[in-house]
């Protein structure tokens, strides 16, 4: 789960500091006087129709065009970069309306693409985003009201002296009522939706990869050994039936007998690599001791844990321990680690520590990147701490959940 920054204390939808001075949802209440705010209540009225018509024009040239178009190859990548770029002319549209009007409403939420998976994900992430459709709405709507307020300004500045400040505060109360209503965040549960979508595509890929990993495991391995050992007995077999001497059957036997061994060794490696048979039986804390004696560098298990978290909270947390480690074992050149679990509240924390080279991170290919998606695919954090030279402090963190009975049964 990534954190965002926040914008300001000032709550969605009320009025920023240096605005009109109101900390509600309310419009300013209208005053006959000529104060900086109404001057640049004026000076947004009358922009409005140069904004209006670039929103207007890019709407009709690109969004329609792209629309139209999906009836081809090029028209969905068109359609996607149209509504990307009507993200950007929202946020120019709430920045305006923050200096003009004195209206803040938090930025929406980036669309996690980084997450979505493949090229097609990302595109349908994009097409199906409602902020940005909001604001195409948005954007077609404007031309109407920018002509009429450009109209009643205009003339006012001349005409209607007096009244100006009346008119331009009704007028901007309805800018400030659409900005609100079409430029604002989507809701939570729209968000939630949006990022528990995204999260199922990368659970899929991520179970569609392990599956390929155990296919081409089993191919080049137990298969492979199980195919040379038929072959192996098959020989021996006819020497037997040709009376060769028993020396050279018991030979190919023997040979026979070895790769049996390492077919079965390498079964287990596989069925470990799975659900190792000891996180089932004995917990978290007897897994990451196995796993730590086969690293290359010592390293100390310290686990505290007062009951043990949902099978699938705690094969997660295995097997980022482990992917952890072999990251230790290969690239960081350390010569002592440790690896430290312990529950905090609702939260299942891990901390992986190594006095190596430095230098990890997210981009670096050491499949890092990999467990960043698949904790934050389940409500959870991943931090990396690597400077150059070391140490090395990798945090994750899980949702704690407690053991059901059909957990425990297994």
């Amino acid at each position: 789960m990534t954190a965002s920054a926040s914008h300001s204390a000032v709550r969605p939808g009320t009025s920023a500091p240096g605005g009109a001075g109101y900390d509600d949802d309310r419009p300013p209440p209208v005053r006959f006087a000529y104060d900086p705010q109404t001057w640049k209540e004026i000076a947004h009225l009358l922009t409005n129709l140069p904004v209006a018509l670039l929103g207007f024009t890019y709407v009709m040239t690109v969004i329609v065009t792209g629309a139209a178009m999906t009836v081809t190859v090029v028209g969905f990548p068109l359609l996607t970069a149209g509504l990307t770029g009507a993200r950007l002319m929202g946020r120019f549209e709430r920045w305006r309306a923050r200096r003009l009007l004195g209206v803040r409403v938090d930025e929406p939420s980036p669309l996690p693409l980084r997450r979505a998976g493949g090229l097609l994900q990302q595109m349908w992430l994009a097409l199906k985003d409602p902020v940005a459709w909001r604001t195409v709405l948005y954007d077609l709507i404007r031309l109407p009201w920018g002509v009429l307020t450009f109209a009643v300004v205009v003339p006012s500045l001349f005409v209607l002296w007096p009244v100006l400040p009346y008119l331009a505060r009704v007028l901007t109360n309805a800018d400030r009522a659409m900005v609100r209503g079409l430029l604002s965040p989507s809701d939570e549960l729209e968000r939630r939706i949006a990022e528990l979508e995204s999260d199922r595509g990368v659970v899929v890929d991520t179970a569609a990869a392990d599956l390929r990993r155990i296919e081409r495991d089993l191919h080049d391995g137990a298969q492979a050994r199980l195919v040379n050992l038929a072959m192996g007995l098959g020989l021996a077999k006819e020497k037997l039936l040709e009376g060769q001497a028993d020396h050279v059957v018991a030979a190919m036997v023997d040979e026979a007998h070895g790769e049996v061994k390492l077919a079965l060794q390498e079964l287990r490696d596989l069925a470990r690599g799975i659900h190792p048979a000891v996180l089932t039986d004995r917990g978290l804390d007897a897994a990451l001791s196995s796993v730590a004696s086969r690293c290359t560098v010592p390293v100390k298990v310290t686990a505290d844990l007062p009951s043990r978290p949902a099978q699938a909270i705690e094969g997660i947390a295995y097997f980022t321990v482990s992917e952890l480690l072999q990251n230790v074992s290969k690239h960081s050149g350390a010569r002592s680690a440790s690896v430290d679990v312990w529950r905090t509240d609702d939260r299942l924390l891990l901390q992986v520590w190594d006095d190596g080279r430095g230098g990890a991170s997210l981009d670096g290919g050491s499949g890092m990147q990999g467990l960043a998606e698949r904790l934050d695919a389940v409500d959870g954090l991943f931090v990396v701490d690597s400077p150059v030279g070391g140490p090395t402090t990798v945090t994750a963190e899980l949702p704690w959940r407690d053991r059901g009975a059909g957990d425990r049964g297994r």
